[in-house]
Parts: structure tokens; C-alpha cells; sequence
């Protein structure tokens, strides 16, 4: 029981942590990707960044799951697998499609490892050791909630991989302006990598119907979306009346 109350504490924490660290970052911009700032402190190659960043989640999960007597029972397997593929992409293939050579600072990339355990412990922890042990039977691969968050979570990998794509191909080799996304759904938002992103957790959250999923697509909100805003002023700021006529939303189409 007393493992129970520590979990729900850590969901506690973990979503006012949230709400915090959405309010700071209308303030104050995370220095990596386009917004690469020195005052971050020392850095390290952008690839490498982002695998270091990235895959101990996959690493953690995979050992939690392992470790776990719910190891072949079908739908905590399907979740994990679905996790997974998230982080195996994010790991090891995005970071060798990088272009340029960018640098990620060591302080933003050690607070995304932590924020990253964190998670395991809280996807992981859920799924294979503190949800009911009938709670996900092999039925609910055919649930409602596993089949609408099955077909959210991909929709959005899919917005993902194809905006990173438009992203990537902005420029040719040698060129260094500056260009307005376009197609896919960068028609109805500035960022919609991040729309893609924010959509597979939110998918995710409802696929395990939990509270642990829940608070996950709330910090990808919290994180991305004021980073969001403030690429879609960038784009104002620069490309002026070309961007702002396309009345583009900054994550969320029509609303955000």
C-alpha cells in the first residue's frame, strides 16, 4: 500500500511540476535546437545530445518491463512495443537524419535524461507493476480506449515523422536562409512536430486509460507548447506579413 501512495505522490509532483514548468517557459526559452543559446553552459554535438537524452527511457522501460511477471501478457506487451517504438525512433534513427551541426547544452540534456527516468518509472511502473493485475486483460486489446488511442498515437507519429521530414528538406545542401515549413499539417500549425508528438502521448494516455499516461501528455503539453508559441513569433518576427497571412496556430489547430 505504501508503494501505491508513493506512486500517486509521484503523479502528484510530477503534475505540478507540470503546470510550473509551462508557467517558466512563457519566460524563459530552452536553449537547443533553433534556439541554441551559450548561456546554457557547455554543450555537446546535437546528435549525441539526443541519443544520450533519449535513450535511457527506452533502456529503463525495457528493464522494467523484463523484470516484470507481466512480461508476455498481451496488452501490457502491445503498450510497451508501442512506447518503444516511439523511443527507439527518437534514440537511434532521428538523431543520424540530424542536418548541420548543431549543439545541445549538457544541462538541458541532463534534465531530460532525469525527466526521462522519471517517466519510466511512471509508464513502466504502472503498466507492469502497480495496475490491478486484472486490469488489462487480452480483452482490452479490443476496448474502445485501446483502439481510439491505438489510432491517435500513430496519427501523431505520423504527423511527426512527416513534419521532421518537411523540416529536414527546408534547405539544400550548402544553403543557410531561413524557410516557412509547409505542407502536411504545418497548413494549420507552426509546429506540427510537436502537434505529432503531443498527439501519440495523448493517444497513449487513453490507449492505458490511466492516470500515469494522463500526466505524461500533460508534461509534453507543458514542454512543447510554449516552445511552440514562441517559434510561431519567430516566424512572424522574420518572415512578417508572408507567415502571419497564413494565420497559422502555434500546436494545436484552430485553438493553441
Amino acid at each position: 500500500m505504501n508503494l501505491v501512495h508513493s506512486f500517486d505522490t509521484l503523479l502528484l509532483a510530477m503534475s505540478i511540476a507540470a503546470v510550473v514548468v509551462f508557467i517558466a517557459l512563457q519566460f524563459v526559452e530552452a536553449g537547443y535546437g533553433m534556439m541554441f543559446s551559450r548561456k546554457w553552459g557547455i554543450s555537446v554535438d546535437n546528435r549525441l545530445g539526443w541519443v544520450l537524452m533519449e535513450s535511457p527511457v527506452f533502456f529503463a522501460m525495457l528493464a522494467l518491463w523484463w523484470m516484470s511477471e507481466r512480461t508476455f501478457m498481451a496488452a501490457p506487451l502491445a503498450m510497451f512495443v508501442i512506447f518503444q517504438l516511439h523511443y527507439f525512433q527518437r534514440s537511434f534513427i532521428f538523431p543520424l537524419l540530424i542536418r548541420g551541426h548543431n549543439r545541445m547544452p549538457v544541462s538541458i540534456m541532463l534534465m531530460g535524461v532525469v525527466f526521462n527516468l522519471l517517466n519510466a518509472v511512471m509508464q513502466g511502473g504502472w503498466l507492469f507493476y502497480l495496475s490491478p493485475a486484472d486490469r488489462y486483460p487480452d480483452s482490452w486489446l479490443l476496448s474502445p480506449q485501446f483502439i481510439i488511442g491505438t489510432i491517435v498515437f500513430f496519427a501523431g507519429m505520423f504527423i511527426n515523422l512527416q513534419s521532421d521530414y518537411i523540416i529536414r528538406h527546408l534547405r539544400k545542401p550548402g544553403d543557410t536562409a531561413h524557410y516557412i515549413p509547409r505542407g502536411g499539417m504545418f497548413r494549420y500549425v507552426s509546429s506540427a512536430n510537436y502537434l505529432g508528438e503531443f498527439m501519440e502521448w495523448v493517444g497513449f494516455a487513453i490507449l492505458t486509460w490511466s492516470l500515469a499516461g494522463a500526466v505524461f501528455a500533460l508534461w509534453t503539453f507543458a514542454n512543447l507548447a510554449p516552445r511552440a508559441r514562441k517559434i510561431n513569433r519567430r516566424y512572424s518576427a522574420e518572415f512578417g506579413e508572408e507567415f502571419d497571412k497564413l494565420n497559422l496556430k502555434s500546436i494545436i489547430p484552430f485553438i493553441y
